[in-house]
């Protein structure tokens, strides 16, 4: 164990040099060295994925030497924080070296002979480090391109980003079981949250794979893509209570009507929300309307409208719609005079009748 556990501190220091002009010095032997290193840690992480012991004791060592500012050694390494980075050692050095300008003309040819050696020579992995460069590749240069078009193109940008969430879902997915919500989880806390909930609703809305035309799975390039991406997506919302509060509040009503349309455990959780901020609202009598007891408290007029939205879904959610109105209207005293319930006002207001 702790032979890896060095090969593993050894290889880090390489990484970080990677990205510094130290590179000039070195020649193809170094690069190749470097290479098989990285190689051989995708190894070690497709070999002890499930060995529970040593992955603990590498999860460990990550985590203590690299993650923490105040401890000795080389300190954090960027992209190399958990075991599941393992599996990608060889990817993360090969496009430090090819941005780096200051690694050498001689190493750089041999960096590109190891990685594109030529038509008829395979690598013996299930994907080889070519394949996942050029994924890798297709992945910045469409997002770069639509940036470049310009926020014109909003919705384009949000649905590849979508698409991508999916694919990148399908991958950790596969590597480990709780890869998912913890991506997930990381994304929330490191990315602007208002957009982090428009791609999260984009890539709910996605189609099945299998009603996709084949050239945008080709474009996607994973023609197996993700219906388990979705899945994963709402097991996560369900998971976080605080975060589907703010995802039912954020996003616009016709929006979540789409959504929840589409995954009825989420409108489960979006009608218990509704119903909920709807009982913080009271009749005002002398302004003859449903207020606010709070200023955080769900206005009258978006409430109406969220309700509104969701009546104009299918059959099913407005038919649970209307039902969870009229159950909350009995149970509220089966009111049918304005101005005492406001399951009743709703009701009347969205052109149901009792």
């Amino acid at each position: 164990m702790e032979p890896l556990l060095q090969h593993l501190e050894r290889f880090s220091e390489v990484l970080a040099v990677s990205r510094t002009t130290h590179v000039s010095t070195w020649d193809p032997a170094t690069v190749r060295r470097a290479l098989q290193w990285a190689r051989y840690l995708r190894h070690i992480h497709r070999r002890f994925g499930r060995h529970g012991r040593i992955r603990t004791a590498l999860e460990r060592r990550l985590h203590n030497q690299w993650r923490q500012e105040s401890s000795p050694g080389p300190g954090p390494v960027p992209g190399l924080t958990n075991f599941q980075s393992l599996g990608r050692c060889d990817i993360l050095l090969a496009v430090r070296l090819l941005e780096n300008r200051a690694l050498g003309d001689a190493a750089c040819h041999h960096l590109l002979h190891q990685l594109f050696p030529g038509p008829g020579v395979r690598d013996t992995e299930e994907e080889t480090l070519q394949d996942c460069l050029a994924r890798l590749a297709r992945r910045r240069s469409a997002v770069h391109m639509l940036r470049l078009s310009g926020y014109r193109e909003e919705d384009s940008l949000v649905k590849t980003q979508a698409e991508l969430l999916l694919e990148r879902l399908q991958e950790v997915g596969q590597a480990e079981a709780e890869g998912p919500s913890r991506l997930l989880s990381r994304l929330w806390e490191r990315l602007p949250q208002n957009n982090f909930l428009k791609v999260t609703a984009a890539a709910l809305l996605l189609p099945p794979p299998s009603t996709r035309p084949q050239e945008e799975e080709l474009a996607l390039g994973s023609p197996k893509a993700p219906g388990r991406g979705r899945q994963e997506l709402v097991r996560w919302l369900l998971g976080k209570p605080d975060i589907m509060v703010v995802f039912c509040r954020s996003l616009p009503a016709s929006l979540l009507a789409s959504v929840v349309g589409r995954h009825p455990a989420l409108s489960r959780v979006y009608l218990g929300l509704l119903t909920d901020w709807g009982r913080h609202l009271y009749y005002d009598l002398q302004k003859g309307s449903w207020v606010r007891a709070e200023p955080q408290d769900l206005p009258w007029e978006e409430l109406y409208d969220r309700f509104q939205s969701l009546c104009q879904a299918s059959p099913p959610l407005k038919d649970e719609v209307l039902t969870t109105l009229k159950s909350c209207k009995a149970q509220d005293g089966d009111y049918e005079v304005p101005g005492l319930s406001i399951w009743t006002d709703l009701l009347l207001a969205l052109g149901s009748g009792t």
